[in-house]
């Protein structure tokens, strides 16, 4: 590949180090010009390093852009990569002048840029707003920041995320630390801990907040010290402040430190007090030290920093939080090894240097791929089902009917009608209209070449009749604007009003040209209903196809809940239903009994917490002792490597029996519906009692005979999901010949 990156030539901190490392990487492999609009030392560092550098430092923007124009037209470049303001806008000036893809790096939230400077703020920064919105492709460096800029309203199908990585061979400080912290006047004994941080000291990295947090540790650990790296608008404030609120000589101020690994080597915790971040290079290269980090919860620093597990975070601007946590890890050196070492081990693996070049030329790939993509007048599918209201369920399948559609094309336009569309964009990278703007709808369907009504029971009306309504007018919508229409993966029914039945009927036949259906009975219910048009083929759930989040995030779910990932547990998924209320105290002994035979822990789980709740707390007041009422992890494929780490699950819910089957967790069911008795009894399984008949003596016998059969016969299991792809291939066909 043969790529141009624009840059003012002016940057400092970690963009300036981003941009260096990145290209340097990328020059191994691939043909890289830099192109900065002023000398100076960034210049002189990218050509130090070997980096194709040339300087374009004309005031005239117009003849700038020209030179470019030329130079990318006549140089066969095939992309050009922007960093920064000035560059975004020259970016956005050559698009109409260049035919290749233009994409540019967000590193810092550009509202924030130029924070205490008005004038800078009101000049530069309106401008890079503006050009910011056009350029086709926007990377965040973290996904935070992506989802920064997905919630401001860019489009979430050109969003890409990276991170900055560093090198992780051995680091050797040219100071050992004794003779590090002697060089910066800080004088420390055997028993010191060192708290340090390397930051600009402006007001976006809050300083202020450390200081008065370690004033507030230090009155009750004397022994532990700050060190300050950094130099910024706010140094002369900090001094004066660290003098008025902390014993002298507790907190050092060591200047512009260049010397990292020395820095690094000396301290005992790294800590980062920002506002707002991408994501900051402080947490790798400290993590290169097995440094344990306290850190603000904001922007990316999440997706290094995991709460308990390879480090502490607090709230931005939570003083006393912070200093709970310098005196957590200035009491405890067992703690501090320990989440060092797990940052060290996962900094290593996924935020290295090398993970993130090869992550710029996988987004290369894509937008060179979508450059050669034919165009269409329509294009793209929109899915339709009960997502965004609160159900687990229901946004695991919608994950997995995103990761088929993606599996047939990872360039088709997305599109799904939600309940929570700017949710939905950050959460999938999809396009989504909220599920009752019909004109919204519409317009996408306009566009799109596949209607999918998928996921869950939307044909039924014991809900409602109104929610049935809703779905066959979507369902008419789509053919009337020219789609072609699926039901896909669907439970059908059950449909009580005669009404509503000839209603279904009458859509379904005239307006769906194909159905695949989660189990028979849904088949049942169509040939009762009198459906005859469409092809209907019974495949089975896609929320089976979905796989276990990696093992570190599953053990993170459980340390968050104060769970050992290694313990003994037996689910329960509860929801409420007619004749629940008379149950809920079976449900709670039958956890006791198993709690004190088995010595598993119950856990109580609400797979849609607006609704489960209740019952989840009525069952576990019941069971009496430590039974945790939990919030469903975050996403399908969390859910189920967290099932896969029980000895039972108790479900009513369908999807919790599907989860936890697909993980090979030995299941039983309280039946409600006659869809869950039918998974089930597909599975081989007969370890379910119908609702009115539970009782605590049965469920746990049935809990008992299910483990000692040893899980679920993982050839059903291969065979469901089989079934599951069948989904897909339908899908396929349908995109092919539209």
């Amino acid at each position: 590949m043969k790529i141009i990156h624009l840059i003012s030539g002016g940057d400092v901190g970690g963009a300036k180090t981003h941009v260096l490392s990145l290209l340097e990487g990328l020059g191994r492999t691939e043909q890289v010009r830099l192109v900065c609009f002023m000398e100076g030392p960034f210049a002189a560092e990218a050509r130090a390093l070997g980096i194709d550098t040339v300087i374009l430092s004309s005031r005239n923007v117009l003849r700038v852009v020209s030179a470019l124009a030329g130079e990318i037209n006549g140089g066969g470049y095939q992309v050009v990569h922007c960093h920064g303001a000035r560059a975004n806008l020259i970016g956005a000036l050559l698009r109409p002048r260049i035919r290749v893809p233009v994409v540019t790096t967000v590193h810092s939230d550009y509202r924030l840029d130029y924070l205490g400077r008005p004038l800078h703020r009101l000049t530069y920064g309106t401008i890079n707003s503006v050009c910011l919105r056009r350029i086709p492709y926007h990377i965040g460096v973290s996904n935070a920041m992506a989802e920064l800029l997905i919630s401001r309203g860019f489009d979430p199908q050109t969003m890409f995320s990276i991170y900055n990585g560093v090198r992780f061979a051995d680091a050797h400080p040219a100071m050992d630390r004794a003779a590090y912290l002697r060089s910066v006047g800080l004088e420390a004994g055997p028993d010191t801990v060192v708290f340090g941080i390397a930051a600009r000291l402006s007001a976006v990295k809050d300083v202020a907040t450390l200081i008065r947090a370690f004033a507030a540790a230090v009155r009750q650990a004397p022994s532990i010290r700050l060190l300050i790296a950094g130099d910024g608008e706010q140094a002369a404030e900090l001094r004066r402040l660290a003098g008025e609120l902390c014993p002298e000589g507790t907190v050092i101020f060591a200047g512009w430190v260049s010397d990292m690994d020395s820095f690094y080597g000396a301290i005992d915790v790294n800590t980062l007090t920002s506002l707002s971040e991408t994501f900051p290079y402080a947490l790798t290269e400290g993590a290169r030290f097995r440094c344990p980090t306290v850190a603000s919860r904001v922007g990316g620093v999440p997706d290094l920093i995991e709460d308990g597990v390879t480090g502490l975070l607090f709230e931005p601007r939570d003083a006393e939080g912070l200093a709970a946590c310098l005196l957590r890890l200035a009491g405890d050196p067992a703690l501090r090894a320990r989440l060092g070492e797990s940052l060290y081990e996962r900094a290593r693996r996924d935020f290295s240097a090398e993970a993130t070049v090869e992550r710029q030329k996988e987004i290369y790939r894509v937008l060179l791929r979508r450059a050669d993509r034919p165009a269409r007048k329509r294009d793209g599918v929109l899915i339709c089902g009960a997502y965004g209201k609160g159900n687990a369920g229901d946004d695991a399948i919608l994950d997995a009917i995103i990761g088929q559609m993606r599996h047939i094309d990872p360039d088709l336009p997305l599109y799904v009608l939600t309940r929570t569309p700017r949710e939905t964009k950050i959460r999938y990278r999809i396009g989504a209209v909220y599920t009752f703007n019909v004109p919204g709808f519409l317009r996408i369907m306009r566009r799109t070449r596949l209607y999918l009504n998928g996921g869950g029971s939307l044909i039924q009306d014991v809900t409602s009749t109104r929610s049935l309504r809703y779905y066959l007018l979507s369902i008419r919508c789509a053919r009337a604007t020219g789609n072609r229409v699926l039901m896909y993966g669907c439970g059908i029914g059950p449909v009580n009003r005669p009404a509503n039945v000839r209603r279904a009927a009458r859509t379904i036949d005239a307006c769906v040209d194909a159905v695949t259906l989660r189990e028979d009975t849904s088949r049942e219910e169509l040939r009762r209903m009198g459906v005859t048009q469409p092809e209907i083929r019974v495949t089975a759930d896609p929320a089976l196809l979905l796989e276990p989040a990696p093992t570190e995030r599953v053990d993170g779910w459980f340390l968050r809940h104060g769970l050992d990932p290694a313990g003994a547990y037996v689910l329960f998924v509860l929801r409420p239903w007619e004749g629940f209320d008379q149950r809920a105290a079976a449900f709670g002994r039958a956890a006791a009994e198993l709690r004190d035979r088995t010595g598993a822990q119950p856990l109580f789980l609400a797979l849609e917490p607006g609704r489960d709740l209740p019952a989840c707390r009525q069952a576990a007041e019941a069971a009496g002792g430590d039974c945790p009422v939990l919030p469903v992890p975050d996403d399908g494929r969390l859910i189920v490597g967290v099932l896969g780490r029980m000895q039972a699950v108790v479900s009513m819910r369908l999807h919790a029996l599907i989860f936890a089957a697909a993980a090979g967790t030995p299941v039983v069911g309280a039946v409600y519906d006659p869809k869950v008795r039918a998974f089930l009894d597909y599975l081989g399984k007969r370890h379910y009692l119908p609702l009115d008949q539970v009782t605590a003596d049965g469920l746990v016998a049935a809990v008992e005979e299910a483990v000692a059969d040893g899980g679920n016969d993982q050839t059903a299991v291969a065979q469901l999901r089989a079934l599951a792809a069948e989904n897909e291939a339908m899908a396929r066909k349908f995109l092919e010949e539209a």
